[in-house]
């Protein structure tokens, strides 16, 4: 399998986390993970929206995948949102205290993983970009 193959087989399974997790949290809402479930109706919007978000980026990173070579400004804008989000999920870390188990596996995820599968997506896109331009007009043979 080529690398563009096993980059595009990556996404989708990274693409499952974003879809599951943001699809429970949309219709179950934060009692899904086990918060109480009489939170502030405010709140739940909050977390419900922020679910959808998530979800989104499930969708996006898989519209990516039939031609991820030709979808990098996609993925890194994409890839840019969850790091960020990562950032923030620090920022949590450091004021508040260190998260359950599945909070700091997405903190691995987001400040260490995209970013490798940013890299890895520019790799394979400037290979291809190499691959398809014409060659210079001094290299071809008379």
């Amino acid at each position: 399998m080529s690398g563009r193959r096993w980059l595009q087989a990556a996404i989708v399974v990274g693409s499952l986390s974003p879809l599951l997790i943001g699809g429970i949290g949309i219709v179950r809402g934060p009692d899904a993970f086990g918060h109480p479930p009489a939170l502030p109706r405010d709140l739940d919007s909050h977390f419900r929206y922020l679910c959808g978000i998530f979800f989104a980026t499930g969708i996006g990173f898989l519209s990516c995948v039939p031609a991820i070579e030709r979808r990098g400004a996609r993925f890194r804008l994409l890839g840019g949102l969850i790091v960020i989000g990562g950032l923030a999920r620090a920022v949590s870390l450091a004021q508040v205290g260190v998260p359950g188990t599945g909070h700091l596996i997405g903190l691995c995820v987001e400040l260490g993983v995209m970013p490798a599968l940013m890299g890895w997506q520019w790799r394979v896109e400037a290979r291809y970009r190499a691959a398809s331009s014409p060659a210079p007009a001094s290299a071809v043979a008379p």
